[in-house]
């Protein structure tokens, strides 16, 4: 008879997951802000792509690898996750993420306190998003855009919470795409993971200048509440310019019950429509 994980293993997957993807997604920010051993955006992306394949892989058939809450809050809604498990889930997710940051700043502090001093960032004050990126999403991306007035005007909290629900919106529909079983043939398993990293991959590519592309607000609160405890204060929470609650935790949790309602819509006749005829009679 199948043994089935209990919570408490699920929840561990969860955290050793969420752990991983945020360890080497920040990590490659870290080595790229700090080191300049990246160059260029898709560098970067390819890094968090596989980090989270990886994670997915080796922990999938624990716990469905959802290292997302916002991917937690569209399998409770659509695909029959148990909503008594969401909570137990989410917490899960935000402490792997709050000690993957911890494990980089540990790491990472000395190069941290080195670029702080060379470009002349005072940690806390305005300005210093600049190294607060390593850790949370900023709009529009301190680093590619800048931190003045004039980088503020190119992109709105409007733009910014439309960006992260859009791209949570399309991971979603991809997911929700790639784990449907399409008139009783399964879905390749041993593609998925390879799949949705490649999917958060490009997805960083075109998002990551307006919002730094966090699509998980486990990803982006987690290491925010690190930062507000390492100095950065009120730059971490709610940030120079407010709105890290809309842009970063419910933008992406609403991207994602819109991106996996439209698949859930859509493949609803289909699914009608090659009903054996003795189901329709």
């Amino acid at each position: 008879m199948r043994k089935y994980p209990t919570l408490a293993r699920e929840c561990a997957a969860e955290v050793v997951g969420t752990y991983l993807l945020v360890f080497f997604g920040l990590g490659s920010v870290h080595t790229a802000v700090l080191t300049g051993a990246l160059t260029g955006l898709w560098q970067v992306a390819i890094v968090w792509g596989l980090g989270i394949s990886l994670a997915i892989y080796a922990l999938g058939s624990i716990s469905g690898a959802h290292m997302n809450p916002a991917m937690t809050a569209a399998f409770a809604m659509y695909r029959d996750f148990p909503l008594k498990k969401v909570p137990a889930y989410i917490l899960a997710q935000l402490t792997g993420a709050i000690a993957a940051a911890a494990t980089l700043y540990g790491l990472f502090q000395g190069l941290i306190l080195r670029f702080e001093q060379m470009h002349s960032i005072v940690r806390g004050q305005p300005g210093s998003e600049v190294s607060a990126i390593l850790y949370g999403g900023y709009f529009p991306h301190p680093i590619v855009v800048g931190v003045d007035a004039a980088a503020f005007a190119c992109v709105s909290q409007g733009q910014a919470m439309l960006a992260e629900a859009l791209g949570t919106a399309f991971l979603a529909f991809f997911v929700f795409g790639m784990t449907h079983e399409h008139e009783g043939e399964k879905p390749a398993k041993v593609l998925f993971g390879l799949m949705i990293g490649l999917t958060v991959a490009i997805i960083i590519c075109v998002v990551a200048p307006l919002t730094g592309a966090t699509l998980n607000p486990a990803r982006d609160f987690g290491p925010r509440l690190f930062t507000l405890i390492a100095g950065w204060g009120s730059v971490a929470i709610p940030g120079p310019r407010g709105g890290f609650f809309t842009v970063y935790i419910v933008s992406p949790i609403v991207g994602s019950l819109a991106g996996a309602g439209i698949f859930q819509l859509m493949m609803r006749p289909r699914s009608a429509a090659v009903q054996p005829a003795s189901a329709r009679q």
